[in-house]
């Protein structure tokens, strides 16, 4: 039998080029969205392949619901993709906390209930499956004007590790975080939330009124959700996954950047961290047990 699939968010952009990815192959997938009718026309062409489910992420027991009556339909689950998501752009001071939850309701709360329900499942169906969150460049290295965006990418990739380090191998469940720069999506477009700018940042020199300006530009995106499609079907098939994946030139380049910070400030900055040990206690010697330490081991 074929592969199930479980897909959020597949009317547009990178959750549609999954979607028709896995058609395409002849695999089976449960494509969700706020309104499945409108995927009606698929299901009529590939009606052993495709199911449509209408799915509340912000709703636990209805993620709960719909996940296991995909189980009962295809008899199993075999990949997950946690795509939903949308951006809001505001300033932090000019952002309505009302909207920041509902952000952090669907793009990290949501795939946390996805998360502990398919856990159990892929555990007692005894095969495993594959798990893959899709981040952004944003959730490992933030800029302004979309910090409610990026935190709940920063908390989902937090999360991802987690969970990941929380399955016995044993269950065979794999999963990496998805880590994509610009591609043709609605994220700039009719999904995202632009807020009116907040008085005090506007002038033309405050960095969010920069990035403002830098959204209104007319220019090409560097990646293609088609090709990002291609490249987590055949990651789905990997033995062995890295924890995080990027996607784009643009996002690989953003992370490298991040991650070389990083590590040169923790050099420059060591003598600080040191200075904080207790007095006759080896901090090298404390650090290298933690590092002979199988809950340690960074791969």
């Amino acid at each position: 039998m074929s592969r199930v699939w479980f897909v959020t968010s597949t009317s547009t952009g990178l959750g549609k080029a999954i979607l028709e990815r896995v058609l395409a192959a002849g695999e089976r997938i449960a494509a969700t969205s706020r309104n499945a009718a409108g995927l009606a026309p698929l299901q009529e062409r590939y009606p052993d392949q495709l199911l449509p489910v209408t799915l509340d992420l912000t709703n636990q027991e209805d993620v709960v619901l719909v996940l296991n009556r995909v189980v009962q339909h295809f008899g199993r689950i075999d990949v997950v993709v946690n795509n939903a998501g949308y951006a809001i752009f505001g300033e932090i001071e000019g952002t309505p906390l009302s909207d920041a939850r509902q952000l952090f309701d669907v793009q990290f709360w949501g795939p946390v209930y996805i998360m502990k329900e398919i856990a159990r499942i892929f555990r007692e169906q005894k095969t495993g499956g594959y798990l893959f969150n899709i981040s952004t460049a944003g959730g490992y290295s933030a800029n302004a004007l979309i910090s409610y965006y990026t935190s709940s990418k920063f908390a989902l990739e937090g999360f991802t590790q987690s969970f990941l380090k929380e399955m016995d191998p044993t269950w065979n469940i794999k999963g990496a975080i998805i880590e994509p720069g610009g591609f043709d999506s609605e994220w700039r477009g009719a999904s995202a939330n632009m807020l009116p700018i907040h008085p005090a940042y506007d002038y033309p020199t405050n960095p969010a009124a920069m990035f403002r300006e830098l959204r209104k530009a007319d220019f090409a995106h560097l990646g293609s959700s088609s090709r990002m499609a291609e490249a987590i079907f055949k990651l789905s098939s990997e033995p062995k996954l890295p924890l995080r994946v990027q996607f784009g030139s643009d996002t690989l380049w953003l992370i490298k950047q991040q991650a070389q910070q990083t590590i040169s400030h923790a050099e420059k900055w060591a003598h600080v961290a040191r200075s904080t040990d207790k007095e006759g206690m080896d901090g090298e010697a404390y650090a290298a047990a933690l590092a002979a330490s199988p809950l340690f081991q960074y791969d």
